[in-house]
């Protein structure tokens, strides 16, 4: 049976059978679409011999591993024309149950794809392939529960783009050794085997060096000077994070960073769930009216239960925050101008709640990643402290909304009267209705007893 037609990089990296095999690929350049084949391809060989071997993807995320298999594993099994069985298994690992997607072949071969884990590394004796191992959280824990259980002669099949200087794939890549057969393929090298991109209209749409660099150019970027590491912000990434539909209807906070013409105006939304601050929306806007800017604002207050917002009041803030005061009142909306003792102060707040792993960001973010690992602290000439993007043309103005949000929750939280007023329905409504909160005039509240809340 023959492979489906592959590019020449693709194909080097699909014909090496090397038992440790390392692929450091740029994005959207097919390194897990290649890497399935090879596990199909060795299935195929193992049904004709009537025989059986075991393949365990583990991949960043449970949204990942399903993506391998329907998106790889299935199309090439299918253009195999082997039969198969696909379905969800429960697997036991300890004492904690993972749910994992099978696809079962004749006589007896398998590929398992589920979310990477120290458990899970350990808990299967097979041929492993570690996606985008790079992102993996704890991947030095994942490596030692891993490594025994593929020992008794399992192949290993390691690919990513790079994620700073830091973690195990960093360490397998750069380790002078010969143990390990690597493979790299830049964006150029890609377009160079055929690859259908454009690399100016994508160099151009990306609009970020940095991201460019690391994430097409396969650069390990600087960490010694980051104040997030790209290490501490994978670590607080999660797949339920950043939707608007998981909101649970909890307290939120929002930071506004403002910006009108070369700059983004951002509205960052976090819900408070436990003592876990959760990204549920980032709203952002650019060469728009200071109108459209209140809009959607007034959307953000409408949906969620604000219980208090910090804005940039620096220059042309001003206007902006005093409007939103005088709409939601000073007791919900804080002005913070960005001095650099303030700006100390919510850098510092916003890098203990990645540190403590109390915040939730949007897996997989690419500009917010990238903006956030750009801030820099350098000593000004009179050594005071003070923040910095790498480009002066880049104010990291989602890292600032970001922060402003957190600094919105680590402030006093009020008690307010309060009523349901009616409003029109949205997406987030459940069952018919729907309601918001409304702020109450002092002089309006019944004399009686109060409905008391913390927004």
């Amino acid at each position: 049976m023959g492979t489906p037609i592959l590019f020449p990089y693709q194909r080097r990296w699909f014909d090496d059978r090397s038992r440790f095999k390392l692929g450091k690929f740029a994005r959207q350049t097919g390194k897990t679409f290649t890497t399935t084949l090879e596990c199909v391809d060795e299935s195929f060989e193992h049904v004709v011999k009537q025989a059986r071997t075991r393949w365990v993807i583990l991949s960043r995320g449970e949204r990942q591993a399903r993506e391998a298999i329907e998106e790889g594993v299935k199309i090439h099994a299918n253009a195999y024309g082997l039969t198969f069985d696909a379905y969800e298994a429960d697997y036991d690992i300890g004492a904690v149950s993972y749910k994992a997607l099978e696809v079962a072949f004749p006589h007896g071969s398998k590929i398992t794809a589920l979310p990477a884990n120290p458990d899970t590394a350990r808990g299967f004796s097979s041929n492993v392939f570690l996606d985008e191992f790079a992102f993996h959280k704890d991947s030095g824990a994942i490596w030692k529960a891993l490594f025994p259980v593929i020992s008794a002669g399992w192949k290993l099949r390691v690919t990513s783009t790079p994620n700073g200087k830091s973690g195990k794939f960093y360490e397998i890549d750069t380790a002078d050794d010969d143990t390990w057969s690597r493979h790299s393929v830049d964006i150029y090298q890609a377009v160079a085997d055929g690859l259908p991109r454009d690399i100016d209209e994508l160099r151009a749409g990306l609009a970020d060096e940095d991201a460019w660099a690391q994430e097409y150019e396969l650069q390990y970027l600087d960490e010694a000077s980051a104040w997030l590491t790209y290490e501490l912000i994978t670590s607080c990434e999660d797949p339920r994070a950043g939707d608007p539909e998981g909101y649970e209807g909890g307290v939120c906070f929002i930071g506004v960073d403002i910006g009108r013409r070369n700059d983004l105006f951002v509205i960052q939304v976090l819900e408070q769930v436990g003592d876990v601050l959760w990204d549920r929306e980032r709203i952002e806007l650019k060469r728009k009216t200071f109108a459209e800017q209140d809009e959607a604002l007034d959307d953000v207050m409408q949906r969620y239960r604000v219980g208090r917002g910090c804005m940039d009041q620096t220059g042309m803030g001003e206007k902006p925050v005093e409007d939103a005061q005088r709409r939601y009142g000073a007791s919900r909306i804080e002005g913070v101008l960005f001095t650099g003792p303030n700006k100390l102060v919510m850098a510092t707040a916003g890098k203990e709640r990645f540190e403590d792993r109390t915040i939730r960001i949007r897996e997989g973010d690419v500009p917010l990643r990238s903006d956030l690992h750009k801030l820099r602290k350098v000593a000004s000439a009179t050594g005071a402290p003070r923040f910095v993007a790498e480009r002066d043309d880049d104010h990291a103005d989602r890292t600032w909304a970001m922060f402003l949000a957190v600094n919105a929750a680590g402030g006093a939280q009020h008690e307010y009267g309060y009523q349901r007023a009616p409003r029109a329905r949205t997406k987030f409504d459940e069952g018919a209705g729907g309601g918001g909160l409304r702020m109450r005039p002092p002089e309006d509240r019944p004399s009686g007893r109060r409905d008391r809340g913390i927004f």
